[in-house]
């Protein structure tokens, strides 16, 4: 692995953290105060291809790798992690999934529109008692003549009501357990398919988040994506891809939070010195910034060697599970650098602070993580 990016991907950083700081940036804290989808920016990020950067370009996609992808978002999300989030799912799991398991026609009809973000693709697994335990989902998908009908309520779904495509995991078989798991495509519209009210969340408003409810909803036969009794087995390999942009989230909203630290460390001035001169304060920037270059390289690590063809969930889970924890502890951290202010919505940190926290729970919680790695662990001896 190199250590130094290339010369073209430290070129499209600049342009993107340039488009980051000018159009999401200043936009953030009305966006985090007065929650609305934000449509506007994401069709600009379409427009420069952040929400395909993956998708092969024969599908409208830039055919960029994993690397390339967690290095923007990781820009994105240092701005405000609302639309890190948003782009991370949309590029994420639905993309990927279509991708690797999709019909051409399904390629064709949903990739295009997806990758340049005239439509947002959504990810339909957790349920209301079925979230670390995938398996115990119950939304069911009954065989009928020409397709099947979808009943079941998923929950905790990002862009909920407002993307325009869902990929919906289903039990088509209940008595075959994990293998009895199917994956769907559903368009937004479909009748029977309905959504809850966005849920009231401590941080990340903006990324819209509800329920979504099928009753009797019925969908062709070519809404099957990947063999049937294949969806759990499909969506668990797409997690590893998924887990990496997290912790590329997770490690631009730390990033976010150690600059705003840094700024107010340099100017806030205590017994005739600023602060970042006291040690208390010193060594706090100090484990500040050395978690979050470590967070960084763990998450290109995994990256770099899903793009070089390594099996890579135990490098996933890691990079996850550390990049979300220092996410966490450094916001944490800055909060309390800050002070009074760093308690303030006149600053950025409190938001930061929020925005964190659900890093450690999506994708896999932090204790799903822990249980993954360990058993890699003895898998690999």
């Amino acid at each position: 692995m190199e250590f130094a990016l290339s010369e073209d991907l430290l070129m499209m950083q600049r342009t993107v953290r340039d488009f980051a700081q000018k159009e999401i940036a200043p936009i953030a804290a009305e966006l985090d105060r007065y929650p609305r989808f934000p449509w506007p920016t994401l069709r600009k990020m379409g427009e420069l291809g952040l929400l395909g950067m993956t998708t092969p370009e024969c599908y409208g996609g830039l055919g960029l790798g994993t690397l390339d992808y967690v290095v923007m978002l990781e820009e994105i999300s240092a701005a405000d992690a609302s639309h890190g989030t948003i782009m991370s799912v949309t590029s994420g799991l639905p993309q990927t999934m279509l991708v690797h398991y999709g019909t051409e026609a399904q390629k064709a009809r949903y990739l295009p529109k997806l990758a340049s973000g005239e439509w947002i693709g959504a990810f339909c697994l957790s349920e209301p008692h079925a979230g670390s335990d995938a398996a115990a989902i119950t939304t069911r998908a009954r065989k009928v003549e020409g397709g099947y009908v979808l009943s079941g309520t998923k929950a905790w779904i990002t862009s909920g009501g407002e993307a325009q495509v869902y990929l919906v995991m289903a039990k088509t078989d209940p008595s075959a357990g994990p293998r009895g798991v199917s994956c769907f495509v559903v368009d937004k519209g479909t009748p029977g398919m309905h959504f809850g009210k966005p849920e009231e969340k401590l941080g990340q408003h903006a990324a819209t988040t509800t329920s979504v409810i099928f009753e009797d909803c019925f969908v062709p036969d070519g809404a099957l994506v990947g063999p049937k009794g294949q969806g759990l087995v499909i969506a668990l390999e797409s997690l590893d891809g998924g887990r990496i942009g997290i912790a590329a989230q997770a490690v631009g909203i730390a990033r976010a939070a150690l600059e705003a630290a840094l700024a107010y460390a340099g100017e806030r001035r205590t017994f005739g010195k600023p602060i970042r001169e006291h040690q208390g304060v010193a060594f706090k920037l100090a484990d500040m910034a050395t978690r979050v270059d470590a967070a960084r390289l763990l998450t290109q690590r995994a990256a770099w060697l899903k793009d070089h063809g390594y099996r890579v969930t135990q490098e996933a889970s890691m990079a996850k599970l550390f990049a979300s924890e220092t996410a966490s502890f450094v916001t944490h951290a800055a909060l309390q650098v800050l002070g009074g202010y760093g308690y303030s919505k006149d600053y950025p940190v409190e938001r930061y602070f929020r925005d964190a926290r659900v890093t450690e729970i999506y994708e896999g919680t932090s204790e799903i993580q822990r249980i993954v790695i360990a058993r890699q662990l003895y898998r690999e001896a």
